[in-house]
């Protein structure tokens, strides 16, 4: 097995799979007007063969986590044998998903029998009408009863997302009460510039530091990172079975530790969240014998990789929406 390196030295070990670009939510930031299918001819999104291919040529380069994103991967009926057939590759180790909690209630236990050891559920706020409000959906109840279903599902970790709004009263004290006696990550991520996004950026965004602040003003203490470990600054409070952690995509150094790449739902890989350009891989992925073929093209093309996004020059690539790639 080979490792997968650019040439500034960062290996790649995880994979962000979106599946689909739809979404059934119409979450303010992402998606406020719901998802609208593109006009024209539009490839269809990546069949479960085609998945498996991708999947077994990343993981013949080293790549031992993948995690399944959208849009929303649950819209997809065929979700529990994709995967399935990512858990099956050999080398993957790892298989995680990022859900909007919708349907979690009905498939967290088939999920975890498929093989999928973690889930990310985003909830924006724990207040009903202010979730409502956010997502343009009233089933905060709906989510919390399928976070609680993984719980006894069994899967390894379960983790909350959170965006960061300017006018949204995100009660860090209501989500801290409810991970007291909760082994759950929540993690407070700040909104993130893209290309329909604009003006809602410019009046909503919002520090992780007044979140750090609180943290610290309560006793909380930042956890050391570790190699390998995520975009999510730490932190843990002895009383508390949970953690909460502060994604900030805009601090300096937020890149030089980047393990992840992205394919779209359609076999495109992406370098970079905010990348100017997408690859079609999808012309590899038609049989089983361009294996070779790919792997030479994933590590020709990571080469190229960027060290770092230009998110503070105001460039925000080929990202319109978060939806479109999965974040």
């Amino acid at each position: 097995m080979s490792s997968l390196i650019d040439s500034h030295g960062r290996e790649f070990v995880y994979l962000r799979l979106s599946v689909t670009d739809r979404c059934n939510f119409r979450c303010v930031y992402c998606l406020p007007d719901g998802y609208t299918a593109a006009g024209g001819a539009v490839d269809p999104e990546l069949s479960v063969s085609e998945i498996r291919r991708l999947v077994t040529a990343f993981a013949n380069l080293g790549l031992t986590k993948v995690r399944l994103t959208g849009g929303e991967p649950t819209v997809r009926r065929d979700i529990v044998e994709i995967a399935h057939a990512v858990a099956a590759v050999p080398g993957i180790q790892r298989v995680a998903m990022t859900t909007n909690g919708n349907r979690l209630a009905e498939l967290a236990r088939p999920l975890r029998l498929a093989g999928v050891s973690a889930v990310n559920v985003s909830v924006d706020s724990l207040d009903r009408e202010t979730f409502a409000r956010v997502t343009g959906t009233d089933r905060l109840e709906q989510v919390l009863a399928g976070i609680d279903e993984s719980a006894r599902a069994g899967f390894e970790t379960i983790k909350i997302n959170s965006v960061l709004l300017r006018d949204v009263d995100h009660d860090l004290e209501r989500f801290m009460e409810w991970i007291r006696t909760r082994p759950i990550s929540v993690r407070f991520i700040e909104l993130m510039r893209t290309g329909r996004n604009g003006d809602y950026f410019e009046k909503q965004h919002q520090s992780g530091g007044l979140v750090q602040l609180a943290l610290l003003r309560s006793g909380w203490n930042q956890v050391p990172r570790r190699i390998g470990d995520g975009p999510a600054v730490v932190y843990t409070h002895p009383d508390y079975l949970g953690s909460i952690g502060i994604i900030a995509p805009y601090s300096s150094d937020f890149c030089s530790s980047c393990n992840r790449l992205r394919v779209s739902s359609r076999g495109a890989l992406r370098l970079c969240l905010f990348g100017e350009r997408d690859a079609s891989l999808r012309e590899y992925l038609q049989d089983d014998h361009s294996q070779e073929a790919l792997g030479e093209r994933v590590r020709s093309l990571v080469l190229g990789k960027p060290i770092s996004h230009q998110l503070h020059e105001g460039k925000y690539g080929n990202t319109w929406n978060l939806a479109g790639i999965g974040g």
